[in-house]
């Protein structure tokens, strides 16, 4: 099958196009070329690759022409973030792909009220971001079942993998935390730090696009979570991390309005985004409908990303 990805280099591509060329694949990498994959692989030397600026060419009216010219079988977007976007991209590709793959995001639920949180739960996104992803994923599955456009729906929790800094115990992107950890020293969480993040690792949400690829009949007009087995508290993350480098953790609480005057307002933004959707989301039904089970936990997936900054020095021991 000749699969086109777009946002190829990312994270999830990182993973997902060595996957699909070593499952037989003919793959076209489309990206804006600025980046290399965040892990090499040999698999890349037989990728096509297709340097192209979306937001430009959709300005243009281009883009979704430009992706149905490349005359692939599957469509796999993952970097796709406005209704409009995803409008113009479904249009070009109608009648002329077998299968288009979209990445979401759990974003989409908003605050978690029924947990663990399955796909049927209703939409309440809080910001601009889930807002726009559920309106992506409401046309494409309405055409999906109006007039049998062949979407898919993949939503990730928070992508972990090594190269980039994961969400750490504090709800934010600040290494620092993790460092504070590695050296003992205490860390002050929001409220009780019974808050929740859900990681997943990427190659994890790599291997679920390959299974909703591999079973069409399952996976077209439906969305699926792609998350790991169990979501954790933030002190329970704190502590585990404390743990790998051998200390334990030194833990101190703060109400939320106290604790935000404490971290730079970016940090405080990124953990309030985090602490007020506290997700937990449901892996059952891509195990139902796909035999999907993710590999990493939570804890697996961001080990691997912790031990890749200890190997940059961007945390020492």
């Amino acid at each position: 099958m000749r699969v086109a990805v777009i946002g190829a280099s990312g994270h999830i591509g990182t993973y997902l196009v060595p996957r699909l060329v070593d499952a037989g694949h003919e793959v076209v990498a489309v990206s804006r070329g600025k980046r290399e994959p965040y892990t090499p692989h040999g698999a890349w030397q037989r990728v096509t690759t297709v340097t192209a600026d979306r937001e430009a060419e959709e300005a243009r009216g281009e883009f979704g022409r430009r992706v149905a010219e490349l005359d692939a079988d599957a469509v796999v977007d993952l970097i796709c973030f406005t209704e409009d976007s995803a409008r113009q991209l479904a249009e070009a590709l109608t009648g002329r792909v077998r299968h288009f793959l979209h990445c979401g995001t759990i974003w989409i639920h908003g605050p978690s009220t029924r947990v663990p949180t399955t796909e049927d739960r209703p939409r309440r996104p809080l910001g601009e971001y889930g807002r726009q992803k559920a309106a992506i994923e409401a046309y494409l599955l309405d055409r999906a079942h109006r007039d049998g456009f062949p979407a898919t729906l993949i939503h990730p929790g928070h992508i972990v993998g090594p190269g980039w800094v994961p969400v750490n115990p504090a709800g934010n992107l600040d290494p620092g935390v993790f460092q504070a950890l590695a050296d003992g020293d205490e860390v002050t969480l929001p409220n009780l730090g019974m808050e929740t993040v859900h990681h997943v690792h990427a190659d994890d949400v790599a291997r679920l696009f390959m299974d909703a690829l591999a079973n069409p009949s399952a996976s077209v007009g439906e969305s699926f979570h792609s998350v790991s087995t169990t979501a954790l508290t933030l002190r329970g993350y704190a502590e585990a991390v404390a743990g790998w480098f051998g200390r334990e953790a030194r833990l101190a609480y703060l109400p939320w309005e106290r604790w935000r005057e404490t971290v730079p307002e970016e940090h405080a933004r990124v953990t309030y985004d985090h602490i007020a959707h506290s997700p937990h989301c449901s892996m059952e039904k891509a195990a139902r409908l796909l035999g999907h089970r993710p590999r990493h936990t939570s804890l697996e997936a961001v080990a691997e990303a912790v031990d890749w900054l200890v190997r940059e020095g961007r945390i020492t021991r």
